[in-house]
């Protein structure tokens, strides 16, 4: 695990979990508000036998009472670098886990681990590693951001490994992550940009467009190739204009595009947070962190990839040009925020944080809601929206000890 370089203030190590539960007995958890597809029901349940949610409580069920809470489904994280001190394009698989663990303590019990530019070499032996953790089901794929974007665009990302998205490239990255592949980021206007969106679509990978100083035109061009993602809209691509709208207009219009948004006051101001919601509607929204290896550690100094970053008071920025670096985000903030700040409804946010992302990589059958026959991935919320615990295949990750 990555110790930050100089590091000042507070950072510390990530809160280590409490011990899983050894009860195996069904467990209904009674009283509190919860968040369905269907709607939002006062004094329901929910039912966990095993790893699942089950329709009826067994005879030899334990109740626990939780009036007052809110039960909502376990994020859905499809975009996220790293966390708790540790980085998933640099760090050993113990770290990697580390890392994963970190984001679980805050809610989310399903993510996607993204890398920054690289070598290609090195790109492909990170997948290796990482389509292991896939395989094991540590994490549910992986997202290539980079090395496919467009110098104009790169925030923090490595210039002098940039390269074009050549078809023959983005398929060796592919095949390197032997099946676990869920997202490329591309640059599309870029040469080769449109038939690797092609190839994408052909292999069932999303084709995100993001890091791109692409027209209105081409990025109209690249959904019609088969693009369904917009990499952290607003942010590492052309502000919308009157006479050119460039890609933001095109992908908040088109209904195939599910748009991520980093809710963490830092990236969007919220007026731009509620256009995207009231233009793409929250359907198709999906809330990200994007979190490099602060999350849940403390400011200092880190690497991401072969840049330094500072990161002060929660904001990480590169060292050299100050860019924006990623994020220290944790999704129980950004649902927090989300019903607190922005004033979203708590469905539109389990939305967003749950059911979207869930849909988008194809695991709505079994995570991204609370209903019976799904994993039992559920997280508690006190009256103020914050984490009171969270359960991960019927298991306690962050027990709420409610006596």
């Amino acid at each position: 695990m990555a110790t930050p370089l100089g590091a000042r203030g507070t950072a510390r190590p990530a809160t280590t979990s409490p011990h899983p539960a050894t009860d195996k007995s069904p467990l209904v958890l009674s009283g509190a508000t919860v968040v369905l597809p269907t709607g939002t029901v006062k004094d329901g349940r929910v039912i966990i036998d095993g790893t699942r949610i089950v329709g009826s409580a067994p005879d030899n069920a334990q109740v626990v009472d939780v009036t007052g809470y809110t039960l909502v489904p376990g994020f859905v994280d499809i975009h996220n670098h790293g966390g708790g001190g540790a980085s998933f394009t640099s760090g050993t698989t113990d770290d990697v886990l580390h890392g994963i663990h970190t984001h679980r303590l805050h809610g989310t019990t399903t993510l996607v681990a993204s890398t920054v530019t690289g070598d290609m070499d090195f790109l492909a032996q990170r997948a290796g590693l990482l389509s292991e953790l896939a395989e094991q089901g540590d994490i549910a794929g992986i997202h290539f951001e980079g090395p496919f974007i467009s110098p104009c665009r790169k925030g923090a990302h490595s210039e002098e490994l940039l390269r074009d998205p050549d078809p023959a490239e983005v398929r060796k990255l592919i095949d390197a992550a032997r099946g676990k592949a869920k997202m490329v980021t591309l640059a599309t206007e870029l040469p080769g940009g449109i038939d690797s969106v092609r190839l994408l679509a052909e292999h069932g990978v999303i084709a995100a467009i993001g890091h791109t100083d692409a027209t209105y035109e081409q990025t109209v061009e690249a959904i019609d190739a088969g693009a369904t993602v917009a990499t952290h809209l607003f942010n590492a691509m052309p502000a919308l204009g009157h006479r050119t709208p460039g890609p933001i207009a095109a992908l908040l219009e088109d209904e195939r595009i599910t748009v991520e948004l980093i809710n963490d006051g830092t990236h969007l101001h919220p007026a731009a947070l509620q256009l995207a919601f009231h233009h793409a509607g929250a359907d198709r929204v999906a809330f990200i962190t994007d979190a490099m290896d602060a999350a849940g550690f403390g400011d200092g100094r880190y690497m991401l990839g072969p840049l330094e970053v500072e990161v002060s008071e929660g904001v990480a920025r590169l060292v050299e040009g100050g860019s924006i670096a990623g994020s220290t985000l944790t999704l129980d903030r950004a649902f927090q925020r989300a019903v607190t700040v922005d004033r979203l409804s708590v469905e539109d946010a389990v939305t967003a944080l749950s059911a979207n992302p869930a849909r988008l990589l194809g695991m709505y059958d079994t995570i991204g809601s609370l209903e019976p026959g799904k994993y039992a991935d559920l997280v508690l919320l006190d009256h103020q929206f914050a984490l009171k615990g969270v359960m991960r295949r019927g298991e306690w990750v962050v027990d709420p000890q409610l006596g």
